[in-house]
């Protein structure tokens, strides 16, 4: 009987410079994806037309055509289909525009291959939930992409139901990979702007006047090099949500003029003498403690206030154990179609130790870890030898039974042992494969029990 392999994701790449497209092709094929590069849109689309793709990564300004025309051409032949822009710094107004006209994304050139990766990765589970908002048939522990059958997460989930239809604003708060900018899309979606534009923007990613030139957009002759007006992504996003990730990293004179945006409902463009009227959502998210920023000077507590009309505190994932399996289930799952292999069971031992562990990175440290495990792993089942060491040397947390820490402790003591024997008890050996210093696997020897000590 022929074991049925899920089919690889297709992904097409479409840039005007070979060495781009190269080093993307490169990269998404190495995450299991079955990726085509083009440098010709007219050879890009007729392949599209023969077997269409699940993602399209794509320049905004092309020789042989443009992104929109593209965009349209893509929407027309394929709905489903996510489409992603790259673009250059002095043409993000040109791809907002795209955006309107339904591309999932952008990203602004120079970025980092974990960008990409990211915004494939969200496109993709975002057309997996089908873009609507009710949970799942006969679940209520799905919703847009989020998962959590937590008592906590199923509250959150009740306030983005009461509070997405209406015009206020929303302060999301949460340590870094709790999920942020998911919620900020779930109240995005469910809202009446859904069919307008959604546009993140991370506020510590740029110095005070970058910020106020993506923001506000500027006047042609501004500054040196402005040769032309430009859309600030509130202006363009006229209609939708601005999402205005680590709020708490904005200087404290942009604080000031994203305070009388608010106020006002305007802005200046840099350069500009004349208010532009805007019409935008507001949703802001950190993982800082806002408060003791005001308490310290470093945020202005009028905009905190202005922010914070409803205000969602996302827990870590270690206050919410609860929702790890379901968590696991679905990466185990989706990774492993992304790869093209065969979904893996998993084990009682898995699941028991990244149940026992802090995560200080959250949700998104444990799809990494999902990750690494079913890439790595050759067998039918995931067990605890595919994690990575450090998940048995962690600190684990007090909450954690008796019961489960001595479970933990039989786990770390069968891995030290395997790796100790298969290196032939060469303690440097088995300190570089763990991924730990010769004293601290001398210590953990010695309190196992696995040596004399001398």
């Amino acid at each position: 009987m022929t074991e049925n392999v899920p089919q690889k994701i297709r992904i097409y790449i479409l840039d005007d410079e070979i060495v781009t497209v190269r080093r993307l092709v490169q990269a998404l094929g190495k995450d299991g994806y079955e990726v085509e590069g083009f440098v010709s849109a007219s050879e890009a689309m007729e392949r599209f037309s023969e077997i269409p793709a699940e993602v399209l990564v794509t320049d905004v300004r092309l020789n042989d055509a443009d992104g929109l025309d593209i965009l349209q051409r893509v929407i027309a032949l394929a709905p489903a289909t996510k489409v992603i822009l790259m673009t250059g710094y002095a043409s993000v107004d040109h791809a907002v525009r795209a955006m309107k006209a339904g591309a999932y994304h952008y990203l602004a050139k120079p970025f980092r291959l974990e960008e990409l990766r990211n915004a494939v990765r969200d496109a993709l589970q975002d057309a997996g939930a089908g873009g609507g908002l009710e949970p799942e048939p006969g679940s209520g522990d799905r919703f847009a992409g989020i998962i959590g059958c937590s008592p906590a997460m199923q509250e959150i989930f009740k306030t983005i139901r009461q509070i997405a239809p209406l015009n206020c604003n929303v302060l999301i708060q949460g340590e870094s990979g709790t999920g942020k900018e998911l919620v900020a899309r779930a109240l995005h979606s469910a809202s009446g702007r859904g069919r307008q534009p959604f546009i993140p923007f991370n506020c510590g990613a740029f110095s005070e006047e970058l910020v106020a030139n993506e923001l506000f957009g500027h006047e042609k002759g501004a500054f040196t090099g402005a040769v032309s007006t430009k859309l600030g992504l509130l202006e363009a996003a006229n209609g939708g949500t601005v999402f205005l990730d680590e709020v708490g990293e904005m200087p404290i004179p942009m604080q000031i003029k994203l305070l009388r945006v608010i106020q006002e409902r305007t802005l200046l463009r840099v350069g500009g003498i004349a208010p532009v009227s805007i019409n935008v959502r507001l949703i802001a998210a950190t993982n800082r403690d806002i408060e003791k920023m005001i308490a310290a000077g470093e945020f202005r507590q009028d905009l905190f206030y202005r922010l914070k009309v409803v205000m969602i505190n996302i827990p870590p994932l270690r206050k919410r154990q609860e929702d790890i399996p379901l968590l696991v289930e679905h990466f185990v799952s989706f990774i492993a179609e992304q790869f093209g292999k065969p979904v893996p069971e998993i084990g009682a031992d898995f699941l028991g130790a990244l149940s026992s562990y802090t995560f200080p990175g959250n949700v998104r440290e444990l799809q990494n870890i999902v990750e690494r495990a079913v890439a790595l792993s050759r067998e039918s089942v995931l067990t605890a030898r595919d994690l990575p060491p450090d998940i048995f040397f962690a600190e684990t947390k007090p909450s954690v039974p008796e019961k489960n820490t001595h479970h933990l402790k039989v786990l770390e003591q069968e891995h030290i042992t395997e790796v100790y024997r298969r290196t032939g008890f060469n303690q440097t050996e088995t300190a570089r494969l763990l991924g730990i210093s010769r004293t601290t696997l001398w210590r953990r020897l010695k309190a196992l029990n696995l040596f004399s000590g001398k």
